[in-house]
């Protein structure tokens, strides 16, 4: 059984090594990627309303509670924080945006945003809906009135994943400076219907 708990920021960065393993287990970056992938969640966690949720492995032969045994595995984690001007991301989104459609419609979209930075399953647990479950649980009760990620603009399943709960591009075959693979930035309203 999964189950899903919040973790605030001291615990994030305790658990910073458990989450980079998912990570590359999920994404598969190249080796040089990870010590700044590393850096980069570390810093996330020190964002305005920081929320992070790690999906656990709940099973009486591997946890039996606390002070038994182990703790439970975590086949997963999602985590976000409100967007703000000063953030790289939110940034270079925001001139993005502006450039393609208009401050207006930036604004609409990035200046009460909940930025939904990192959603990854190991892959021995995807399929299961853990994705889903994560997004919504990391979603509930958030004050922003929109919700916005990246991710890569291929057919990918956590593409489809993020259409199917209503996610639309606000930006497609967007390059990041500095790099150079595709992304779609994609946004929704909160709250999650």
């Amino acid at each position: 059984m999964i189950e899903f708990r919040g973790a605030g920021p001291a615990e994030f960065d305790e658990r910073l090594d458990t989450v980079i393993g998912i990570y590359t287990a999920a994404m598969r970056p190249p080796a040089e990627q990870v010590t700044g992938r590393r850096t980069i969640m570390r810093n996330h966690g020190m964002y305005p309303r920081f929320q992070c949720y790690f999906a656990e492995l709940r099973d009486a032969a591997v946890h039996r509670g606390p002070g038994h045994g182990s703790p439970a595995p975590v086949v997963g984690f999602a985590y976000g924080f409100h967007g703000a001007p000063g953030q790289w991301w939110h940034d270079v989104v925001h001139r993005a945006l502006e450039e393609k459609a208009g401050a207006r419609v930036a604004d609409a979209w990035l200046g009460d945003a909940f930025e939904l930075a990192e959603i990854h399953v190991h892959p021995d647990h995807q399929g299961k809906g853990i994705g889903r479950a994560m997004i919504t649980t990391l979603c509930a009760g958030r004050r922003e009135r929109s919700a916005v990620l990246s991710t890569h603009d291929r057919p990918t399943a956590a593409r489809h994943l993020y259409a199917s709960m209503g996610f639309t591009d606000l930006l497609s075959r967007f390059v990041f400076p500095g790099g150079h693979e595709e992304y779609a930035i994609a946004g929704r309203p909160l709250p999650l219907a």
